[in-house]
């Protein structure tokens, strides 16, 4: 598949890079990513400092490093969080149907029919502004749209022969769902996450941009984007970190589509 699939391969490298980038932070960053120096203030990309300095004279490039920690944490957590809560509750609403499922599915919608990213504003500026209540509030807007997903793929593979025999022997719902529906019903799900980490590893960036999402100094790439904003003459303090994000988000995005490519059967016979 790497051979034969160019954007998958490409997105693996961009995801990977920044995953170990991430993790080795404190071995390649040259700065203390949170040390202030005015008089390094708005420096341009130089060789002492590779990606320029900000308004309080901090290392760039050493704050874009540390600051995947916080995005891709918040990305791939939320991601993982919501798509466990929406494909279970996807599941039962499918396999069970009737009342269940309309009750189930109505209270989904209800979350569904807010903005997303306002949804997700509201919560924040309820609860407070830190890292935690910025996933949180990214998780309450994420699960519905997996569930959905489940739900659709539940309905037809609940009508299999394989779901119908287990029934005749006696398993328990509760036994078929978790050893007949989700395992066969996942897939898309998975398609799904892949994807959806680079959305929300904007829409976390979205609320750090527009400031609910960590706390000041923290080296969080929406908050570092925010905080270039006011000196546009100066294209490395917004420039850089909102690389790092773009990059992020098409990687994953690549790296999706390849799942899709892989996994769709009409298009498995390519590779």
């Amino acid at each position: 598949m790497f051979k034969s699939n160019y954007l998958f391969t490409f997105g693996v490298i961009i995801c990977l890079f920044w995953i170990i980038m991430a993790i080795i932070a404190p071995f390649v960053a040259p700065y203390d990513p949170v040390v202030q120096d005015l008089t390094l203030r708005l420096k341009a990309p130089s060789a002492a400092h590779i990606f320029g300095t900000d308004n309080f004279g901090r290392d760039i490039f050493s704050r874009v490093i540390y600051g995947g920690r916080y995005s891709l944490l918040a990305g791939c957590l939320t991601v993982v969080i919501a798509g466990c809560i929406g494909t279970i509750y996807g599941a039962i609403a499918g396999y069970v149907g009737g009342a269940v499922d309309n009750v189930m599915m109505r209270l989904s919608e209800m979350i569904l029919s807010f903005p997303s990213l306002i949804l997700a504003m509201i919560i924040n500026a309820v609860m407070g502004s830190n890292l935690f209540n910025t996933m949180f509030a990214l998780v309450i807007v994420a699960w519905p749209s997996y569930a959905r997903v489940m739900r659709s793929v539940v309905l037809s593979v609940r009508e299999n022969e394989y779901v119908t025999a287990s029934e005749a022997l006696g398993a328990s719902r509760i036994r078929i769902l978790l050893k007949e529906i989700i395992p066969n019903s996942i897939t898309s799900v998975l398609i799904m996450a892949t994807t959806d980490i680079g959305n929300q590893i904007l829409m976390f960036s979205t609320l750090s941009f527009l400031g609910l999402g960590s706390a000041p100094p923290t080296p969080e790439w929406g908050m570092m984007v925010s905080d270039g904003v006011q000196y546009f003459n100066k294209f490395w303090v917004a420039g850089f970190p909102g690389l790092a994000i773009f990059t992020m988000a098409v990687g994953a995005n690549f790296i999706g589509d390849g799942l899709r490519d892989l996994l769709d059967p009409k298009l498995r016979k390519q590779f």
